[in-house]
């Protein structure tokens, strides 16, 4: 049972992610469109969004402790399999966000081309999954 004061922070850790991924999405298409400003723009946002959503995350843990998936059979299969790769991505993904946002920001576009090309599919991974997770986790088979 998470306690009244922390029940409202699943949904903003999943809105966090959500908003994450649509700004990635955004700043994809800006860029193929040589719309550089805007794409940094969202970009950053897209830092912002994740930083705030992890702070948002350690805190609520910290807090709360883990919270278990109380779906069974396949659903429980496909939550792990889900869950599995996002955790173990999701702490890959900081340190390559901040080289792709460092290179990105000093104007080394063929660095930061080559590192991006592997950090968005798999922050945009990440933010997605992380939404599904909250979805299985809060609202699919939610605790009483």
């Amino acid at each position: 049972m998470i306690p009244q004061q922390y029940v409202h922070f699943p949904a903003l850790i999943a809105a966090l992610n959500g908003a994450a991924a649509v700004l990635l999405l955004a700043g994809f298409f800006l860029i193929t469109r040589g719309r550089i400003a805007a794409h940094r723009a969202c970009m950053i946002a897209a830092v912002v969004a994740s930083g705030l959503f992890l702070a948002c995350y350690l805190y609520f843990h910290a807090h709360v402790g883990d919270i278990l998936f109380l779906g069974q059979g396949f659903w429980r299969k496909v939550y792990f399999a889900v869950l599995i790769p996002h955790v173990i991505l999701a702490i890959i993904i900081v340190p390559m966000v901040i080289i792709t946002l460092t290179r990105g920001l000093r104007a080394r576009y063929d660095r930061h081309r080559a590192i991006a090309k592997w950090t968005w599919p798999l922050w945009m991974y990440v933010s997605v999954t992380g939404v599904l997770v909250y979805f299985m986790l809060y609202r699919w088979f939610p605790h009483s």
